[in-house]
């Protein structure tokens, strides 16, 4: 599954707010090439999960399950299967697990995958839904509303039990144009990647990203972790790898 086929659009501005870059910025191989990447690879995860946050309030609370679930260090294949687990099981919100028995929040990991980690992944499940119930009255939404600016959405989800750097780059990475606060700075994978491509002149480079998106018609969130995900397929031969077009990474058979 990709996540490249969605029709929904963030605003076309770049992640820090600057003005929308010219198209003409980037050659026709540049902007080829980032379609390629995202049709390749894959774009965002909550769209792979047949998740739109894009749609409102309940799918945001899909897409918080299923960031703390990829927020692990487990393959991404197993975070996938759980949520699907979960969400068979009618757990769609963080919320609802307060009221599932420990075991059977066990039995369901077990059955996603998570058989080396279920007991400790259903304690900060089920103490993550307790503090979500007691700060915001059992909805994720409010945190969105409440924290309307970056850095203090960022200090809210990171204090979140079972939460850090990864899960909340990766959860609000997705939210972009869907919470205010929801304006991170580029991935640092997305930026070596880019620069490994030959798409950014410089890894400091961070406007580029919304621009390339505008000029390849691609959601800005889709091309980023298009671009995460090339980092990750690399691991450490990235540095052994031609890049630009012979970037050994797009040789993978199409998804």
């Amino acid at each position: 599954m990709s996540g490249a086929g969605s029709t929904s659009r963030v605003p076309k501005a770049s992640p820090a707010g600057h003005a929308e870059s010219s198209c003409s910025e980037y050659p026709p191989d540049a902007v080829a090439l980032a379609c390629r990447v995202v049709a390749m690879l894959g774009g965002r995860y909550s769209a792979e999960l047949g998740i739109d946050v894009d749609a409102g309030e309940a799918e945001v609370e899909r897409w918080f399950v299923a960031a703390t679930l990829f927020g692990a260090r487990i393959p991404a294949q197993v975070a996938e299967r759980t949520f699907g687990v979960l969400a068979a099981a009618g757990l769609a919100r963080i919320g609802q697990m307060r009221h599932v028995p420990s075991d059977d929040l066990i039995t369901m990991l077990d059955a996603g995958g998570y058989a080396r980690y279920d007991v400790r992944t259903a304690t900060r499940l089920l103490e993550l839904a307790e503090i979500i119930n007691e700060r915001y009255d059992g909805r994720v939404a409010l945190i969105g509303r409440r924290f309307a600016a970056y850095p203090g959405l960022r200090a809210a989800l990171d204090a979140l039990p079972g939460w850090g750097p990864v899960t909340v780059r990766l959860f609000l990475r997705e939210l972009r144009g869907v919470w205010p606060g929801a304006d991170p700075p580029p991935d640092e994978r997305a930026l070596t990647a880019a620069h490994h491509l030959g798409l950014a002149a410089a890894r400091s480079e961070t406007a580029f990203l919304a621009g390339l998106a505008v000029a390849a018609d691609l959601d800005v969130r889709d091309l980023e972790a298009g671009l995460v995900r090339l980092e990750l397929a690399h691991g450490r031969a990235m540095s052994v790898c031609p890049g630009r077009q012979a970037c050994t990474a797009l040789r993978l058979p199409m998804r």
